[in-house]
């Protein structure tokens, strides 16, 4: 599905200049990609001058920069705006930007669902910050453990704030996510099999799968999290045995995959760059995929190793210990990849080479203090000390930031057609290799020697004011590092050197179109016969052997709508997962024998189970498919009424209430979120069945039936575990 898309190019370009109105309601995936790199950078300012002002109040033992309650604050909104307001979005405005590009697609597979994404991105930016403004921003840190964030112990509204601003964020991140999985998997050119997509693009794939697999657990948590505070319900309020554990393992379900979230893609933009910059092709393309994947299914398995000291279990640890080592593997073999790559290669150390080598060394470093922390009994002596602060910064800004300095300097002239400024880049790379290492490396050795991390002052012992001194000169740096940027930024867009469409001598798709590329990106769709289609197009008598174009198997007969429902019911899936281990880990008392109606329940479930029966047939029929869809209809309504009775017959009644206790918490919140998936299942059909009367309904709104279709089976899989333990379950206990 291509929507229509504004005549103009993404960005200024000579006279040529998109109007305020097209930046806003624009759906051009240019537009997207660039609003997304824009909101980044704003937020990744933001992020740094947080740090800063952290740093100054560490600069000395003692200080009295901030109080208490602003060091909480800042270093919480810190956490927040750099992981969830930078990384995240700057990499999605990289995908969004290019992914089609490299694929040669003319756009994104839906580009207003494109376009939501970034406004509730941004929205949810402004949400987060706004609470600064209130009487309190949050200040329980970006992983917000419970029971303290309940109100007992967090009563201003910072922590709604945050709770609010996560839920906006998943919506948006799995929006996108649904859009660029969609565009990799169905919308590659002619000629382009799997075999052969781009590095980058595959990379892209790979994070968007760990999104659409891991933020829900974190959407969940969320949403539990504003219940117990807004409505009273009582998930994370300590009424029960592990209760503040098991927050911590939906959060960080979601904590370690966000790792790899904010590293696969930077680790595609390597891995396009060090081939272009060292004149020979990537070494090992297979292996560098399989490790992406490899990584992205081993993330799901280590993220408990944030837990070893909150009372995990021998088995647990073991396991958790050997996982966490195990994914150190796939990781290292891209180092040894792009080693292999570069060694005899002719290298041209321009600005995005000289970034791209700073990452891996950055990386390495930080991957190594990893495998450190993942065995259990240095992670116990390390663990809450400033020994995991700078492992984390090593991997999160001399990974990924590193990483995306070096894609801003590569790909900066295709999105602007000018070049950075060349000098202007080298000083902003040493200002910033220097002063990361400045910064991050002494955290290693204050936290092996006892200092703890999360503290707004520290007392003069050791040699800590020292370090901490250090450090703070090293933020600084980096701060002149990021201006030096700016300036360049500022004067390349001005008078920066014209780019011309290939201006260092590519491979890829992109570089085949003028720069910025046009609405549509192809005059006429390209067609590729091997990974580097641009070198076989300027060397013809030395083009690269051909790849297999052969059939893909069931996704390529599948619709770009109903493929994207797939994928949406798998993050639903999960979604609905982390609210259910939250009711089960609870372990709801029996009272719902005494209050619950289960035979009358039971008798408008089988009007929701019909309505599978009947949307079938409406999936199949053609000559009554708009009777079967009026048929289905009528079901779903049946049932949303009879869950809407039940709940006026209890509230009514004062029998149970979402505040009530622990199965009241349960319940209204398991059969509410159902009911909500019900009442959106309902308002889709209704659409597809006025979308029948139109004459070209078979070719254009057959995908829609599909999916709609896929979603209320989905639907109704779901009640059939929701009344199981909601009523079955308590029924019997």
């Amino acid at each position: 599905m291509t929507a229509t898309t504004t005549p103009v190019p993404s960005i200024v370009v000579g006279e040529e200049r998109l109007s305020l109105l097209s930046w806003f309601a624009g759906v051009d995936h240019k537009i997207v990609g660039a609003l997304y790199l824009v909101g980044g950078l704003t937020f990744f300012v933001l992020g740094g001058l947080e740090a800063l002002l952290i740093r100054l109040q560490l600069a000395q033992p003692g200080a009295r920069l901030l109080t208490p309650e602003q060091y909480d604050q800042l270093f919480t909104m810190h956490g927040t705006t750099m992981i969830f307001l930078a990384a995240v979005p700057l990499l999605f405005g990289f995908g969004n930007y290019l992914v089609p590009l490299m694929l040669g697609a003319p756009e994104v597979a839906f580009p207003r669902l494109n376009a939501l994404s970034v406004w509730l991105y941004l929205f949810a930016g402004i949400l987060l910050n706004f609470s600064f403004l209130s009487a309190q921003a949050p200040d329980v840190g970006w992983f917000a453990y419970a029971p303290l964030t309940e109100r007992p112990f967090s009563s201003g509204p910072g922590v709604d704030y945050w709770a609010a601003g996560m839920i906006l964020l998943g919506a948006s991140s799995i929006a996108g996510a649904l859009n660029l999985a969609t565009t990799f998997l169905r919308l590659r050119c002619r000629g382009m099999s799997l075999t052969s997509a781009p590095m980058f693009t595959w990379m892209v794939f790979v994070q968007m799968v760990l999104i659409l697999g891991a933020l829900p657990a974190l959407s969940g948590a969320a949403l539990l999290l504003l219940m117990d505070r807004q409505l009273g319900a009582h998930f994370f309020d300590g009424q029960y045995a592990g209760a503040a554990l098991i927050w911590q393992h939906l959060f960080w379900f979601f904590g370690h995959p966000e790792v790899y979230i904010v590293i696969l893609p930077v680790f595609g933009m390597i891995s396009e760059i060090i081939p272009v910059f060292s004149r020979k092709p990537l070494f090992g393309f297979g292996f560098l995929v399989a490790s992406g994947i490899a990584i992205a299914f081993l993330s799901f398995l280590v993220w408990a190793h944030h837990m070893f000291a909150a009372g995990l279990s021998g088995a647990e640890l073991t396991f958790f210990s050997a996982a966490s080592m195990a994914i150190a593997v796939p990781t290292g073999v891209k180092i040894f990849n792009w080693l292999a790559t570069l060694w005899g290669g002719t290298l041209r150390l321009r600005t995005p080479l000289l970034f791209a080598l700073g990452f891996i060394g950055m990386f390495v470093i930080g991957g190594l203090t990893g495998v450190s922390v993942a065995v259990v009994p240095f992670d116990w002596q390390a663990t809450d000390s400033y020994y995991v602060v700078g492992h984390m910064h090593y991997v999160l800004f001399g990974g990924t930031i590193l990483g995306v300095f070096a894609g801003l300097y590569y790909w900066f002239p295709k999105v602007t057609g000018r070049l950075l400024g060349e000098g202007l880049g080298r000083v902003h790379f040493w200002t910033t290799l220097v002063g990361m290492n400045l910064a991050f490396l002494p955290m290693h050795w204050i936290g092996l020697e006892g200092m703890p991390r999360r503290v707004w002052t520290y007392p003069n012992v050791a040699d800590w004011g020292l370090w901490n001194l250090v450090e703070t000169i090293g933020a600084s740096l980096i701060v002149i590092g990021t201006l030096v940027l700016g300036v360049n930024i500022a004067r390349s867009l001005r008078r920066g050197a014209v780019a011309g469409p290939d201006p260092w001598d590519a491979w890829t798709l992109e570089w085949s179109v003028p720069s910025p590329p046009p609405p549509g990106n192809f005059a006429a769709a390209p067609a590729v016969r091997s990974r580097r289609p641009l070198w076989d197009l300027k060397h013809p008598d030395r083009a690269d052997p051909p790849r297999a174009t052969g059939d893909e198997g069931w996704l390529a007969r599948l619709r770009p709508s109903t493929l994207a429902m797939f994928l949406f019911i798998g993050s639903e899936a999960i979604f609905f997962g982390s609210v259910i281990v939250a009711y089960i880990a609870a372990r709801p008392v029996i009272e719902a024998k005494a209050i619950l109606d289960v035979p009358r329940t039971f008798l408008f479930s089988l009007f929701l189970f019909s309505s599978s029966a009947t949307m079938v047939l409406a999936d199949r029929a053609v000559a009554r498919r708009r009777l079967w869809l009026l048929a289905t209809l009528a079901l779903g309504a049946i049932f949303l009424a009879g869950q809407g009775s039940e709940w006026l017959r209890l509230l009514q009644a004062d029998r149970l209430t979402p505040s009530a206790s622990l199965f009241g918490s349960g319940f209204f919140t398991l059969t509410g979120l159902h009911g909500m998936h019900v009442l959106v299942g309902l308002v889709a059909i209704g659409a597809v069945t006025l979308l029948t009367r139109r004459p070209d309904f078979a070719r254009r709104g057959r995908g829609g039936l599909e999916a709609v279709s896929v979603y209320w089976h989905f639907v109704d899989a779901v009640w059939v575990v929701i009344f199981s333990l909601v009523y079955l379950w308590t029924l019997f206990a």
